[in-house]
């Protein structure tokens, strides 16, 4: 679930533009060098006050951020509507997920880290989990505030202070959840949010009191943040996009398939990263999919973000748009077939409309590249191992959905994608105990569940005797 942020070290103007109306509702000043320090100062100075503290003397807090977010759950959703042009509907979704995970990490991370004990010959040994110290978050405009949360939530229980890099367009849901955040009673430092310039993140990364990157954006960004968490040697998970496969099997109940395919393409506009950009559809019913595809897109009613009736939502902005745009039709110009769309939406706002395209050979730049909004590819595949070989015949392995009349069969093939999640016979979909992150150039590293809870965590072993006893370690020491 990604963007495509911005990079290079240009000062980013951080504005919310409705892109329904496409009016500026307000600009933000650029956090200053006496901010940074401030943020710094402040986070490492909690660090090492939660550094005595027990897990859960937290716990209540994240439990307070999960109630304020569903206390306030209507005025959140519309901030997102406002940066970003989410159906409210679904902003209200987010939000509500954002709840389920607060409450999950507040309920499970004190089990979850406990010491692990090993068996050894040694004495009495086990693994503590500890807290790093301030981590630094880049986070991305398409789910202002559920990314901002899966990796918030599970680092303030270890007890790692965090500060905030959000995307230049969505300003307003980064004050937001800070804000729900202060007002649960968090201490300062808990979570800074700065409007930063690139150059100035890399700065932070340096700081030796920052610990951890977590980034969620495009491979570009990535490469470029990753590069100065190497350069400094700090820990970094990164979620990266992908070009998420829905294979249909020739044995898949064509109309379940229907059920699911649509939202798995359309949800959020299409910009998520674990979208179902290409549908590989075996050969017997890839003419029946194609055919009511069109159908379910032709339903689509662009309009008001805000009105329930309306089902598809503007583009995140003006540029977003004009990408999308641009790929497309280089596709046409490489040989792929507009099945549906491509039409111009007479509406002012970053209208796009829902496109199928079909007959994109290895040759057709749409082949290998992320669309990041309502376009389909579909492709015609004559057995599993075809679409098992497409399906893996791309830089990214984020996420992908199988269908087939058999969830063994489904599972069987799912099993031999390369991704880092597979979902069968059903929505790819999140919740807080599933692990999330992706292979290839879609990155590494996993947030949520154990996994994420444990991405930035000194496992610092203990070994203990009562007295030492060299003889039963001959050949162990060094």
């Amino acid at each position: 679930m990604c963007q495509k942020p911005e990079t290079g070290g240009i000062t980013m103007a951080y504005q919310t533009i409705n892109p329904y109306t496409n009016e500026v509702l307000k600009t933000y000043p650029n956090a200053t060098s006496t901010d940074i320090e401030s943020a710094l100062v402040t986070g490492h100075d909690l660090y090492k006050k939660w550094r005595n503290e027990p897990v859960n003397s937290r716990s209540t807090i994240l439990h307070k951020i999960a109630d304020l977010l569903r206390d306030n759950e209507d005025e959140l959703a519309k901030i997102i509507v406002e940066d970003m042009g989410k159906l409210f509907k679904e902003a209200v979704g987010e939000v509500e997920l954002c709840a389920l995970i607060a409450d999950y990490f507040a309920d499970n991370s004190e089990e979850l880290l406990k010491p692990t004990k090993i068996k050894s010959g040694a004495g009495d040994a086990w693994v503590e989990k500890h807290s790093t110290g301030v981590i630094m978050m880049v986070e991305p405009w398409n789910f202002p505030y559920y990314q901002i949360m899966r990796v918030f939530a599970p680092n303030f229980m270890v007890g790692n202070p965090m500060i905030l890099k959000h995307a230049s367009n969505t300003p307003g849901s980064a004050v937001s959840f800070e804000k729900i955040v202060n007002e649960a009673g968090a201490p300062d430092g808990s979570l800074k949010n700065l409007f930063l310039s690139y150059d100035q993140v890399s700065d932070i990364i340096a700081d030796p009191r920052v610990q951890g990157v977590a980034l969620t954006g495009s491979e570009r960004g990535g490469k470029s943040v990753a590069a100065a968490a190497g350069q400094n040697l700090k820990k970094n998970t990164m979620e990266l996009g992908g070009t998420d496969a829905f294979i249909v099997l020739d044995d898949a109940d064509i109309d379940e398939v229907m059920k699911v395919a649509k939202n798995a393409r359309i949800y959020n506009a299409g910009q998520v990263c674990t979208s179902s950009k290409r549908f590989i559809v075996a050969d017997n019913l890839y003419d029946e999919f194609v055919k009511r595809l069109t159908e379910q897109f032709s339903t689509l009613k662009p309009g008001d973000p805000m009105d329930p009736n309306t089902t598809l939502a503007p583009m995140s902005s003006a540029r977003a748009k004009e990408k999308l745009q641009k790929q497309v039709n280089a596709a046409i110009k490489a040989g792929a077939k507009v099945e549906f769309g491509n039409k111009e939406i007479d509406l002012p706002g970053q209208f796009f409309p829902a496109t199928i395209l079909t007959n994109i050979d290895k040759n057709n730049p749409a082949y290998s590249e992320e669309m990041f909004g309502p376009v389909a590819h579909v492709y015609k595949v004559h057995n599993d191992q075809e679409a098992i070989d497409l399906a893996n015949d791309s830089n990214y392995g984020l996420g992908g959905i199988t269908f087939s009349g058999s969830k063994d069969h489904g599972v069987k093939v799912a099993s031999q994608i390369e991704t880092g999640m597979e979902f069968v016979n059903t929505f790819m979909f999140t919740l807080p105990e599933l692990p999330f992150g992706g292979v290839k150039n879609s990155g590494y590293g996993r947030e949520m569940s154990n996994l994420g809870l444990e991405a930035f965590v000194n496992e610092q072993l203990i070994v203990a005797v009562d007295k030492p006893d060299l003889n039963n370690l001959a050949g162990g020491l060094f």
